[in-house]
């Protein structure tokens, strides 16, 4: 081990044995993310850098500490990605955050989510062992993939030390289309083309109207956008639209709603099979994922709006806003909550690490 992780080691050690607790942070892009966090913060800026990177095989392994700023850049020097778009919240953030809050942007439509480009990760358990999972290509992910697990964890599970993404080439061509269309018709109408074999890899809509993003091959771009119609974004306007989109900077994210006889409004993600209904709750509302994410801001109890998105076969997320130290996730029954508890227990049999930052005593 590094100086730096025989130092945690140690850390994580004195902890579990005096019952006291850890706050894993990092550039704290995130910290607004999930409940309050608790206990003495353990900064994992210190173990950074880059691993290994094999362009030719996609695949690259980093630090947990890495800004992801870095991590991106030094793959658009070879003009290749990450695919899932995450977004970053701030200059801090950092890959080991990334992974930890499991978030995927706009991409993720059409490219898949964070937790499938995990190929390996290594992390600190409560125990202070360090412990390694899957590799760095598809075929050693085998039996219980627990590199998979670790993403979305908010550092419940133990200190991410290292992680291998597969990443993908930049797209050759790139093209966004607007059009105005209504919630239900937008709805339908993404469904519709989801079942086609068209490029898109980003829509968005908002208040009547609907940005579509494509990516791919040139040709491929060219016929899309011929075949859909629309009219076409500037190039540097959509850059700008789909990184406001991805960085929660976009006017929807950025303008707080007013408050409502003295409720302040809370910013919901709510994720639903694409083709469910409309929401049909008359608060503002940003669609992604062609209809399988969808934001909300509301000034309704969270019972009444969990309640129309269960109707919905969905599950609702309190994203930003609102108080932090209750069901900020979607409840879960008696079984999954047993599940949670006893990955927590093998991993954290002390609870160390980020006590309560998904639910009640996780």
């Amino acid at each position: 081990m590094s100086d730096v992780t025989t130092l945690w080691c140690e850390q994580v050690r004195a902890a579990a044995a005096a019952a006291t607790t850890l706050q894993l942070r990092g550039g704290a892009s995130k910290a607004f993310y999930g409940r309050t966090p608790a206990g003495e913060v353990l900064d994992t800026r210190a173990h950074r850098g880059v691993v290994a990177y094999e362009p030719t095989e996609l695949v690259v392994t980093v630090r947990g500490g890495t800004p992801l700023v870095e991590l991106e850049s030094l793959l658009a020097e070879r003009n290749q990605m990450l695919a899932f778009e995450p977004p970053h919240f701030g200059a801090d953030a950092t890959v080991a955050g990334c992974v930890a809050s499991g978030l995927s942007g706009p991409r993720r439509v059409a490219a898949g989510a964070l937790r499938d480009f995990v190929l390996g990760v290594t992390i600190m358990d409560g125990r202070g062992d360090v412990l390694r999972f899957g590799g760095q290509v598809m075929k050693n992910v085998a039996g219980y993939d627990v590199s998979r697990l670790i993403a979305g964890s908010l550092g419940t599970l133990g200190i991410i030390l290292d992680v291998s993404l597969k990443v993908l080439p930049r797209p050759f061509a790139e093209t966004t289309l607007r059009f105005e269309l209504g919630e239900a018709g937008v709805i339908e109408r993404l469904n519709r083309w989801g079942g086609q074999p068209l490029p898109i890899s980003g829509s968005a809509w908002q208040a009547g109207e609907l940005m579509l993003r494509l990516s791919g091959a040139g040709a491929a771009v060219r016929a899309a956008s011929a075949r859909l119609g629309g009219e076409r974004v500037d190039d540097a306007a959509a850059s700008t639209f789909w990184s406001g989109v991805r960085e929660h900077t976009a006017a929807f994210f950025a303008a707080l709603p007013p408050a409502v006889d003295g409720r302040e409004p809370i910013l919901w993600r709510i994720a639903l099979p694409s083709t469910a209904a409309a929401l049909q709750l008359d608060d503002a509302q940003l669609i992604e994922w062609g209809g399988g994410l969808r934001w909300l801001w509301s000034h309704r109890p969270a019972e009444q709006v969990r309640a129309r998105v269960a109707e919905l076969g969905g599950h609702a997320t309190q994203f930003r806003g609102g108080a932090r130290d209750g069901e900020i996730f979607q409840p879960l029954g008696a079984a999954l909550m047993t599940i949670h508890r006893r990955l927590k227990h093998a991993f954290d049999p002390a609870g160390v690490f980020n006590p309560g930052r998904l639910y009640d005593g996780i």
